[in-house]
């Protein structure tokens, strides 16, 4: 997947959900079904998102600005927001089209068609989310992985969705129907939960994983035998950008230009190696 960028990736997701709207609009109008329903509106969800995640992720690859000197990476944050925020919407009006239904119980459509519609705009979710999956993790935007997570949960409540319909239609018990429609509708919402934590946690300027911070110690690592030492690292990420601060100390008897090239160097080193970019502090080791 290093041929796709994250643009053309959300692109492919864009196409997913108008294809998906579709088949899952169809599945729902062919049988009656409520679940179907609550499926299909999760798709516009996917629609909503991917577009604005579009947005967001080409406006985060923008090159810094002298109002923005760290870039524009926390963007994407936004973006993930922006989905739990609809997924949350799109969760509450499965909850009151559940609700009417059980109040006013109808009888389903044939499923057959129907049903075979809502499996094939499953297949296509889980192909987009492995591609977005795979291209989000080596762009490490979260935008990308918000936007996979949530094509996964359509998947799982489309596969939901079909059981339970099946069920009320083989046993005649019709109000399995939005009850499987408010599962799916509370299962939405803890996704939408989950990604609204991400987002708020990422522009609280998380520290970076504790296997980035060990690479960053480990190129450090390397230079200590000429005669420096580091401390106080500190980390942070801003949606694909990683950053790090860390003090460098040096015997007092340095020149400034002895102590200005050991720190290019190390900063250097650790934004090739470690892949983060890092700032430096030069003081006395005494």
């Amino acid at each position: 997947m290093r041929t796709i960028n994250p643009q053309q990736a959300l692109l492919l997701s864009l196409a997913a959900a108008l294809t998906t709207i579709g088949m899952k609009t169809g599945a729902w109008w062919l049988t009656g079904s409520v679940g179907y329903l609550s499926d299909a509106l999760e798709s516009f969800v996917n629609l909503a998102g991917a577009s604005f995640a579009l947005l967001m992720v080409s406006f985060a690859r923008a090159p810094a600005d002298p109002g923005h000197p760290y870039g524009h990476g926390k963007a994407e944050y936004f973006s993930a927001a922006f989905e739990g925020v609809m997924i949350f919407i799109a969760a509450l009006a499965i909850l009151f089209a559940a609700g009417e239904r059980l109040l006013h119980p109808q009888p389903l459509g044939a499923l057959g068609v129907g049903t075979a519609l809502s499996v094939g705009a499953s297949l296509v979710n889980f192909v987009v989310a492995r591609v977005l999956f795979q291209v989000g993790r080596a762009h490490r935007s979260l935008a990308l992985e918000a936007d996979a997570r949530h094509l996964m949960t359509d998947v799982w409540t489309t596969a939901g969705v079909v059981v339970g319909v099946g069920l009320a239609s083989a046993s005649g018990w019709v109000w399995l129907d939005p009850v499987i429609a408010a599962a799916v509708a509370l299962n939405i919402l803890r996704e939408g939960w989950s990604l609204m934590q991400r987002s708020v946690d990422g522009l609280m300027d998380r520290s970076l994983a504790a296997a980035d911070i060990e690479r960053i110690e480990t190129v450090l690592a390397t230079f200590t035998a000429r005669g420096c030492s580091f401390a106080n690292l500190k980390t942070r990420v801003a949606g694909a950008m990683h950053f790090a601060h860390v003090d460098i100390r040096l015997p007092g008897d340095w020149s400034v230009a002895r102590a200005h090239a050991l720190a290019d160097e190390v900063e250097r080193a650790v934004e090739a190696q470690a892949d983060a970019r890092l700032t430096t502090h030069v003081e006395p080791a005494d």
